[in-house]
């Protein structure tokens, strides 16, 4: 497994070696000796599962503290475009986001540290997203961003009819956030 620093401080891509042959292939997800060499969570408290239809937007999500958590995330069917947004203030990148394509073919993977805002959408019929997160789910705590409110380039055919919950619906933007997350550098 390759682990690559972005250009957000403490949020990893991660790109497994992919066993395959006449079968089908063998992924592997999770290594607790590199994760700790990288600085990155190896406790996770939950892992759970989304199933997204066609133009599907899920985010932008997080959990706001005592209940914050660092969030690994993958897919293992079809493929998404997955974003990571920095909510940390004082980060060399807060307000900033990156995208990346996520899918059973490539196996990429992303983690996102605390204070990272995380959504996708799907790029075909639908996909199928796990997560492991190293707290565990508070309602009272979770939160989130408008996925249009961070000039994030969604498809365009995600853009004009997107399937967003209501919840999703109902997030403040970007700019009317007022973050609770504090960058702390090596951390």
């Amino acid at each position: 497994m390759r682990i690559e620093p972005t250009a957000i401080p403490g949020c990893f891509q991660l790109v497994p070696d992919i066993r395959a042959d006449e079968r089908g292939s063998f992924v592997k997800t999770f290594r607790e000796d590199l994760f700790r060499e990288h600085g990155m969570a190896t406790t996770f408290a939950e892992e759970y599962y989304s199933l997204s239809r066609r133009n599907v937007v899920r985010g932008l999500h997080f959990q706001l503290p005592p209940h914050e958590h660092a969030k690994l995330v993958y897919c293992v069917q079809g493929a998404v475009l997955d974003a990571a947004l920095d909510l940390r203030r004082g980060s060399p990148t807060y307000g900033q986001h990156l995208t990346f394509e996520l899918s059973a073919e490539n196996g990429h993977m992303l983690y996102l540290p605390a204070g990272l805002a995380h959504g996708f959408c799907t790029l075909g019929e639908q996909a199928l997203m796990m997560y492991k997160v190293t707290s565990a789910y508070a309602p009272q705590h979770d939160s989130g961003v408008r996925w249009d409110s961070a000039g994030i380039a969604w498809p365009d055919e995600v853009r004009r009819a997107p399937l967003l919950s209501a919840r999703d619906q109902g997030f403040a933007t970007l700019a009317e956030f007022d973050s609770p997350f504090a960058y702390e550098a090596g951390a």
